[in-house]
């Protein structure tokens, strides 16, 4: 290596320094988060467990509870509600504990934390239930079931008003492991690119690691990361930089024994070693480990779309459909009223879509645009493409919008007839976005596999950007939600929509 070479190493390092040291070692901030969660849950039960004992029972109140001693006779008596408020406190700390709702795998992605907090309610309820079947204790049930709802409640609340924070601090690089990729070129861009999307699951990628060291190859940089080292010499980097999490991106050059061996120097500090898979966009309903003749292997199922998921899927759409047509009917005659009356033209806009196993259907949607929109469309079209290489035809200050439309779009209250979709069955409330005919003639194959499932009023993509998403991006949120769809992803989604809608961003 060239001595300019050798000093730009140096100043790499150098640099890396600079921007780790300003960040707390994992061990501290996991710590410290997880004493702010379980401060939290704390306070949210104490509340919720006080407040509905006051107002349901007051603080006076006694159980009572009987059970045999011998084959002729029985013990009685009574208890405070005061204790039993307070047992049933720290039982619930207990279990939150033990079922690792403050666990660092979880903090901050995925449902997981959410499903361990429900399963904590759920099961402590069930417990509860038995042993007061068991000792015949003679407790409210009204209060226990109100208790363990809103508690249950008041914690995915909390939990979700945390997950925020810690999002907002790791877009700035904070509360994150600091992690060195190893692989191979390829591999250690793609891993990188990746990580980069969601800077909020927490892993900030300070270094690589290459089969050749820097100083021997040249290559100081695989995009924005810096090379720090050879294979040999990870953990070593890893000490000098202050990075904490080794992931191994790809093994193409990277022999089985090395990585086993570097399993064993970081098992002598503070660091983790992850290996991801070139596998992508699948989830972990999906992914089972299973160890055979000391291989770690990874079972991938493939998509179901039928069965009872589908079923509970229909039921679910048929509900929530006749929920919303009950709650929003007058929303929707009057708004149907004001695009009638203010544009020339039906208040209901019909058009053929493409759907199920590729499938057209007519789909409905209250006229926002004028009525000779769609002869007016080739000539924009070719006029003002937001995105040449965008399928999706999405133009800001379309002027074929008419006033109540821009407003109606905004707030995504022209899609509300889709209701009557879903509840004839050629949508979903959440699904891929429905295509136009003229779209899918130009899909690659493998676009073709949002057909796999009923388009939806709202999906992945809408609550990511919305039309200010690339094409390439919507794509790839749709075929994830395709490849991974699940009853808990659809509430969630569902969720999030709400907050979307609200703020009436990305639309146009």
């Amino acid at each position: 290596m060239s001595a300019a070479e050798a000093t730009d190493m140096h100043a790499t390092y150098t640099g890396i320094q600079a921007v780790t040291k300003g960040h707390l070692p994992r061990r501290v901030w996991q710590k410290r988060y997880a004493t702010r969660l379980l401060t939290t849950d704390f306070i949210v039960l104490a509340l919720v467990i006080g407040v509905t004992q006051l107002f349901w029972l007051g603080f006076d109140d006694t159980a009572s509870f009987g059970f045999p001693t011998s084959p002729g006779g029985e013990f009685s008596g009574e208890v405070s509600y005061g204790i039993v408020s307070g047992a049933i406190l720290l039982l619930w700390m207990v279990v939150l504990v033990s079922v690792g709702s403050v666990d660092s795998r979880v903090m901050g992605v995925g449902h997981t934390e959410y499903r361990k907090i429900t399963d904590s309610g759920v099961g402590l309820f069930a417990a509860i239930a038995t042993i007061m079947f068991l000792l015949k204790l003679d407790v409210a049930r009204g209060y226990l079931l109100l208790t363990f709802v809103i508690g249950t409640v008041g914690l995915l609340f909390a939990r979700m008003v945390w997950r925020k924070w810690l999002k907002n601090h790791r877009t700035r690089g904070d509360y994150s492991n600091q992690v060195v990729l190893v692989g191979s070129h390829s591999s250690i861009r793609h891993i990188a690119d990746e990580l980069a999307k969601q800077p909020w699951a927490g892993y900030n990628v300070v270094g690589a690691a290459l089969a050749q060291n820097p100083r021997d190859s040249g290559v100081l940089a695989i995009g924005n990361v810096p090379v720090v080292s050879d294979f040999d010499g990870v953990r070593e980097a890893m000490d000098i930089i202050g990075a904490d999490t080794a992931v191994i991106t790809g093994a193409d050059h990277l022999h089985p024994q090395r990585v086993r061996e570097l399993s064993w120097e970081l098992e002598k500090g503070e660091y983790s070693l992850v290996m991801a898979p070139s596998l992508t966009d699948v989830s972990g309903p999906r992914i089972h480990s299973r160890p055979v003749a000391g291989l770690p292997l990874m079972h991938v199922e493939t998509p179901r779309y039928t069965g009872l998921r589908a079923a509970m899927k229909r039921s679910f759409d048929i509900v929530g459909s006749l929920l919303v047509i009950l709650l929003f009917a007058l929303p929707m005659a009057i708004v149907a009223i004001m695009v009638k009356a203010t544009s020339p033209g039906p208040a209901l806009f019909k058009q053929q879509r493409v759907g199920l196993d590729g499938a057209e259907f007519r789909m409905w949607k209250f006229r926002s645009m004028r009525r000779d929109a769609e002869q007016l469309l080739a000539q924009l079209d070719a006029a003002d493409r937001m995105d040449p290489g965008n399928i999706m035809f999405k133009m800001k200050d379309d002027p074929r919008i008419t006033k109540v439309g821009r407003f109606i779009r905004r707030y995504s209250i022209d899609e509300l007839p889709q209701v009557f979709n879903v509840l004839t069955g050629s949508m979903s409330l959440v699904g891929p976005r429905p295509s136009l005919a003229r779209e899918v003639v130009q899909y690659e194959h493998h676009v073709h596999r949002r057909f796999l499932v009923k388009p939806g009023i709202t999906g992945l993509w809408q609550v990511s950007g919305r039309s200010n998403l690339p094409w390439d991006e919507a794509v790839r949120l749709d075929l994830y939600y395709v490849e991974n769809w699940s009853m808990t992803a659809d509430l969630v989604i569902l969720w999030r929509t709400a907050n979307v809608v609200i703020r009436g961003s990305g639309a146009y």
